[in-house]
């Protein structure tokens, strides 16, 4: 049974409030949506938007009037507010993680841990699956594949096995190769050995770090004034992309460093709820071990202001 992650603290840090209008962004199983219609008003609206056809017909048991439901994309967040006549939104939480439903169900091919067919579409509606890339791709494009969006340092041997052992059509078949690509003595600690590769594959079939980048985006352009964004992570890409977008965010330049003169014409937007990312507890960690991993920034939209003085970088 899947169970949301870091739940509490993100809706703490959101503050949800009667008379708000808020987004989540990744419904999921709903977890975090109870929570945040907890505290919104009679009339108030809160849009839950997930890929997964199955996310929203779970979500419709729901059956409260205030949460409007949309198959979709966040990343494209902007034109489904658009579509639903909404301008602004006070809040925004995204919750990157794959649920455990979706985990332990062998047919999405998104787990080792039961044999299922390579898919790892979120969207049955995705043109490409996984065993559309670990059987199309050439050695080459694989291995950077799996280094870039893995961070795996096998991942050219284990390209060259894959190649070899194609076609591969399971989740199982798959694992093998690519354990058996990595010398035994080599193999992480306290993770299984193809994780940091299905991770890559997953990554890439669901465009997961362009959609983050769109989708941080549409939020912070769509939050208003004193509206709070809270995303949960659960690897270093996906942090890295939140962190520098909130780090940029803070300021009113960000030209390089050695540009003589700001060119940018950037303005700050936000400013960071938290210094550090929160993380579980042990308590938490003890309960969902899959949460282990989870990071929580969150950030606020600045009120309207005047135009700063432009800064100068010499």
């Amino acid at each position: 049974m899947h169970q949301s992650v870091l739940s509490q603290p993100a809706i703490d840090l959101l503050a949800p409030a009667p008379g708000d209008t808020f987004v989540d962004g990744t419904l999921g199983a709903a977890g975090h949506a109870r929570l945040i219609l907890s505290r919104l008003g009679e009339g108030d609206r809160l849009v839950g938007i997930d890929r997964d056809p199955s996310a929203i017909a779970h979500a419709r048991t729901i059956g409260d009037p205030r949460l409007l439901l949309v198959a979709g994309n966040f990343a494209d967040l902007s034109e489904i507010l658009d579509h639903l006549g909404i301008a602004s939104v006070q809040g925004v939480l995204l919750d990157l993680g794959i649920s455990s439903d979706q985990l332990d169900d062998p047919e999405r091919g998104l787990s080792f841990r039961a044999d299922g067919p390579l898919d790892m579409r979120l969207s049955p509606q995705d043109p490409v699956t996984a065993a559309d890339l670990v059987n199309g791709l050439r050695e080459t494009e694989l291995a950077d594949l799996i280094w870039r969006y893995g961070e795996e340092r096998w991942s050219r041997r284990i390209a060259r096995r894959i190649v070899e052992r194609r076609p591969l059509r399971r989740t199982g078949e798959l694992r093998e190769v690519v354990a058996g690509a990595i010398p035994r003595g080599a193999w992480p600690k306290g993770i299984d050995p193809a994780t940091r590769t299905f991770q890559a594959l997953r990554i890439e079939v669901n465009d997961e770090l362009r959609n983050l980048e769109r989708g941080l985006e549409a939020s912070i352009d769509r939050l208003a004034p004193d509206g709070r964004i809270a995303v949960i992570s659960f690897h270093s890409l996906e942090d890295g992309i939140v962190k520098r977008r909130f780090r940029d965010e803070t300021r009113d330049c960000i030209c390089p460093p050695e540009s003589p003169q700001c060119t940018c014409d950037h303005r700050r937007r936000l400013r960071l709820l938290t210094r550090k990312p929160i993380q579980p507890d042990a308590t938490e960690i003890a309960a969902n071990p899959r949460s282990r991993s989870a990071r929580l920034r969150a950030a606020q939209r600045l009120p309207m202001a005047e135009p700063a003085a432009r800064p100068s970088l010499g």
